[in-house]
């Protein structure tokens, strides 16, 4: 029945399907004077929740405002009741009574239940009309009037005056016109949710936000706001299931009713593209129907919208897929309890943000299970952590989520955001994590086949850089990753024509018995054949099957891996004294790239940079830093915001580098000649930076042209050598050059 009702736990959850008067208590006075009923009625409320087409859910804070006019309702009508006869005036004349007592009662009991603004201002204008009609009338007409102010008018208004809701709005009174309640859209601001997803969102930026950015992505608006007062900026996010007419919402709910009956199987959540493809097409062909049926004027494209909203929330994963459609987000964080704060995420440009979006723990439950089911692996009391990974539309992401008995206040959420498309070095040099030489030098180390660890902190775009420097890998070379969680751009490295076999090993959180372990996987890699051998990340004991890969395979085809450690010594001490690897093994290692996040001298941005490359020599026998075995040969300068070579490496006193020339004829004991090819592959690189910005097309920065500019070096450089016995950098230069100009055609 509709404004029926229920309660449980402190909510109040008022029925408001089919209603006429719509089903929010700001745009509705209707609403409002029932939900005040109620609360007269019931007394303890905390929450309230107005259930139609959408549902409206207000928070302790705003329930508490409602309390009060409740309040000042039940306090005039029934335990001071301002309607007493022998307060409207001298009872020797009531001529006035009839009236006064038509203005209270439509005042006490309408206006304070649907409009206690207009109420208010109401009665401020009866005070003020019959404090100017005192002044004209005889001195007995005078005391009455003075008299029915002071006992009726006046208390009115001093017990509104007291309410938090007049507060709020009492700077901005002036603006008031009878019947219209947008000053209740200052104070009121719900969660709302359609009733066909689960997650509530806040409609309205927050209060006296500034805007800073907006942008669009995929038809999701984006806005970004400076909160007074708050260090952390605002994410207001609108996707297009925010914007739906009354109508499309209707056919969205009857519309996931119908699907709710045709549940994937286990196996089918197994398959998530092939479940998707028959659930969209079941989507397309339900919306339509439901469309026809009810003869709504709708495109096919906003039909198919409507259709990929209904698998979103079905078979999908619902406000997670939004979010990740977002390639500045980095970071999604869904803290617990869930279902009582919003989500934060993690922003390329403005680092850690505020939501308006409030997940519920059905949402939270129906996640886990499909990452249970989609990764094989456990989530229960024994295994209170899983770590995998998310494949969606939108983009793809890193997923860890812990339950109950690691976090006390039940499950939570932290999702890794990876670029869509891999990085490339073109794209980092736009952004200025590293220049051209950095570029160029580890373009020259990859071919010639080092041991190379890239160390950092959480965040500072090791993994990033790691998958950056597997497209500098030549075509012609196989590559075997060994992850624990997916995070390497395999797939799309393979579509871009790259021999790779991927090895999935068992997480050193989680400890999936029927996972092989990751020591295990790394030592069946080695048997795979040649292969260029990439390593997600190095954690536990794998780190010892590594090195004997590095070991085995430094001559013969790169290696290269992640680890956590700030410096070159933190990067030894973590694999040594933490890991076990002895000592002589750790010297397998032939350089150590470093980055690392800045932060500014504010605290309030941070940047990503190349702090350092390391490269590792083999003469020492117990500690590298106190026998000189670490020697950097680039530094990153805090004063000129640069990567910059020492003089170890402009001299060309490097011994790793000296040991790739070795086996080169065209460069053994001709450091010019090396240097000249270092600064070749890295003016290449930035030659595609700068026509990228030049013609305003970033994609050329991206891995398809990264790739083929990778391959028409090697090509053109052995034309070269062919045409002139040298590698000469100057003619290969050109002749790259000339074919690039014609790619951009």
């Amino acid at each position: 029945m509709v404004c029926d009702f229920e309660t449980r736990n402190g909510l109040l959850i008022v029925n408001c399907a089919n209603c006429l008067f719509g089903s929010s208590l700001e745009d509705f006075d209707v609403c409002f004077a029932k939900t005040i009923d109620k609360l007269i009625e019931l007394k303890n409320v905390e929450r309230i929740v107005l259930s139609g087409i959408r549902e409206y859910e207000y928070d302790f804070e705003q329930t508490k405002i409602l309390m009060e006019i409740a309040d000042v309702y039940d306090k005039l009508v029934n335990r001071e009741n301002i309607l007493n006869y022998s307060l409207l005036g001298n009872q020797k004349c009531d001529r006035c009574f009839p009236q006064r007592t038509s203005e209270i009662k439509f005042i006490i009991q309408e206006m304070i239940r649907k409009d206690p603004i207009g109420a208010y201002i109401k009665i401020q204008r009866m005070i003020k009309v019959n404090l100017e009609k005192a002044e004209k009338e005889s001195l007995m007409c005078r005391a009455c009037y003075q008299y029915y102010v002071n006992k009726v008018l006046l208390p009115i208004k001093n017990e509104l005056e007291k309410t938090k809701l007049i507060q709020a709005v009492k700077n901005k009174l002036h603006k008031y016109r009878l019947g219209d309640r947008s000053l209740y859209g200052i104070v009121f601001n719900p969660l709302i949710r359609p009733q066909f997803m689960l997650t509530r969102y806040r409609p309205i930026p927050p209060k006296g936000g500034i805007p800073i950015e907006r942008y669009d992505v995929d038809g999701i608006t984006v806005e970004i706001f400076r909160v007074p007062d708050q260090v952390r900026l605002y994410y207001h996010i609108t996707p297009p299931e925010f914007k739906l007419s009354d109508e499309s919402y209707t056919v969205l709910d009857d519309a996931r009713k119908y699907l709710a009956g045709h549940r994937p199987t286990e196996r089918e959540f197994s398959e998530p593209e092939k479940t998707r493809e028959i659930f969209m097409n079941m989507g397309k062909d339900v919306v339509r129907r439901l469309v026809r049926s009810r003869k709504l004027d709708l495109t096919p494209n906003e039909v198919d919208e409507m259709a990929n909203i209904l698998v979103r929330y079905t078979v999908g994963f619902g406000i997670l897929e939004v979010l990740l459609t977002d390639d500045k987000l980095q970071d999604i964080y869904i803290n617990s309890p869930i279902g009582t704060v919003p989500i934060y995420v993690g922003h390329d440009q403005f680092e850690e943000c505020e939501t308006n979006l409030i997940p519920s723990r059905e949402d939270a439950e129906g996640w886990a299970t499909r990452f249970r089911l989609l990764s094989g692996r456990p989530l229960d009391e024994a295994n209170p952590v899983l770590d995998t990974e998310l494949f969606v539309p939108g983009g793809r992401a890193r997923v860890c989520v812990i339950t109950r008995t690691l976090s006390p206040e039940g499950m939570g959420y932290a999702l890794r955001r990876h670029r869509e498309r891999p990085w490339t070095y073109p794209l980092f040099m736009n952004v200025k994590f590293f220049d051209p030489l950095f570029a160029g030098l580890m373009s020259f180390l990859v071919d010639g086949s080092r041991a190379i660890l890239i160390a950092g902190g959480r965040s500072s775009g090791k993994t990033s850089l790691l998958a950056a420097t597997m497209l500098e890998v030549m075509k012609k070379f196989r590559i075997c990753s060994v992850e624990d969680t997916l995070e390497l751009p395999v797939v799309q490295l393979r579509n871009l024509g790259y021999n790779i076999e991927r090895l999935k090993s068992r997480s050193v959180i989680t400890r999936v018995e029927t996972e092989l372990p990751a020591e295990e996987a790394l030592r069946t890699a080695l048997r795979l054949g040649e292969t260029c051998l990439i390593v997600g990340e190095v954690r536990s004991v794998e780190a010892k099957a590594l090195y004997e890969a590095m070991r085995i395979g430094a001559l013969a085809n790169v290696v290269a891996g992640t680890v956590h450690g700030e410096s070159a010594y933190g990067v030894f001490d973590r694999v040594v004294n933490d890991l076990g690897v002895p000592p002589t093994s750790f010297k397998a290692t032939d350089a150590i790239v470093v980055c690392g996040m800045l932060r500014s001298a504010d605290g309030l941005r941070r940047f990503r940079r190349v702090l350092e490359v390391t490269e590792v020599r083999k003469h020492w026998k117990d500690d590298p830093v106190e026998e000189g075995g670490f020697v950097n040969l680039m530094e990153y300068s805090a004063n000129e915001d640069k990567l910059k070579p020492t003089g170890t490496l402009l001299n060309g006193e490097s011994f790793m580098i000296n040991e790739i020339a070795k086996r080169v004829k065209e460069w053994h004991g001709n450091w010019d000649a090396v240097w000249s090819n270092i600064e070749l592959r890295g003016k290449i690189k930035q030659t595609i930076v700068d026509y990228a910005i030049k013609l305003k097309r970033p994609e050329i920065l991206e891995a398809e042209m990264t790739s083929k500019s990778n391959e028409m070096f090697h090509l053109i450089a052995d034309e070269v050598r062919r045409d002139v016995g040298v590698l000469d950098s100057k003619m290969i230069y050109e002749k790259w050059v000339e074919w690039f100009k014609k790619e951009l055609r």
